[in-house]
C-alpha cells in the first residue's frame, strides 16, 4: 500500500467508527490506527536514508583528507629535522621543508575543495531528489491530514459548545432534558 492509501484508511476508520451516544465524538480502534501509522512510517522513500548516508560519506572523506595532511606533514617534519641534524645542508634542508610543507598545504587544499565539489553535487542532486519526493508524496498526505485534522476539530468544538449550552442551561435552572421527557408524557396522554 502506498502512504495515501494508508492515509484513506485512516479516513475511513475515522469516518466509520462507532458513534458515542449523546455526543458527536466516535469510538475507533487505536491499535488498528497504530498499526496504519508504523506502516506509514516504512513506506517513506529511501531518499531519507540516503541522505544520511551522503552525510556519514561527507564525514569519511573528511577524514581521510585530514588524515592524509597530516601524514604529509609529520612526514615534513621528520626529512627537516633529519636534514637540521646534518649541518652542511642546514639551509638547503629549511628550503626543501617549507616546499614540503606548502606542497602539503596545496595539496590538502586541492583535495578539501576536490571534496566539497564532490558533496556539493552529492547534496544538490539529494535536494533535487526530496524536492520530488516532497511534492509526490507529503504535499498532497499533509493536506490530508490537515483535512482530517479540520474535520476532528470541528466535531470537537461542536462537542465543546454542546457541553457548554448544557452548563448553561443547567446553570439558569433549566432542566431542558426533564422538560423534554415531561413534554412528550404529556403530549402521549392529550393532556
Amino acid at each position: 500500500m502506498t502512504v495515501l492509501d494508508l492515509l484513506d484508511e485512516i479516513e475511513d476508520i475515522v469516518e466509520t467508527g462507532s458513534a458515542v451516544p449523546l455526543t458527536n465524538k466516535i469510538m475507533i480502534d487505536g491499535n488498528e490506527l497504530l498499526d496504519i501509522v508504523k506502516e506509514i512510517r516504512l513506506g517513506l522513500p529511501d531518499d531519507i536514508q540516503q541522505a544520511k548516508w551522503v552525510k556519514d560519506e561527507k564525514m569519511r572523506i573528511m577524514s581521510e583528507a585530514k588524515s592524509e595532511y597530516e601524514k604529509i606533514i609529520v612526514e615534513a617534519r621528520k626529512q627537516a629535522d633529519y636534514l637540521v641534524d646534518n649541518n652542511d645542508i642546514t639551509l638547503k634542508a629549511q628550503k626543501k621543508a617549507d616546499a614540503i610543507s606548502n606542497a602539503a598545504d596545496e595539496y590538502s587544499k586541492a583535495l578539501k575543495m576536490k571534496t566539497y565539489d564532490y558533496l556539493d553535487g552529492i547534496i544538490y542532486d539529494m535536494q533535487g531528489r526530496i524536492d520530488e519526493v516532497n511534492l509526490k508524496y507529503f504535499a498532497e498526505m499533509y493536506n490530508n491530514v490537515e483535512r482530517s485534522f479540520e474535520e476532528i476539530n470541528g466535531v470537537l468544538q461542536s462537542n465543546r459548545d454542546e457541553l457548554k449550552e448544557m452548563a448553561y442551561r443547567t446553570k439558569n435552572g433549566e432542566e431542558w432534558l426533564y422538560q423534554d421527557r415531561s413534554e412528550e408524557t404529556t403530549d402521549e396522554s392529550g393532556e
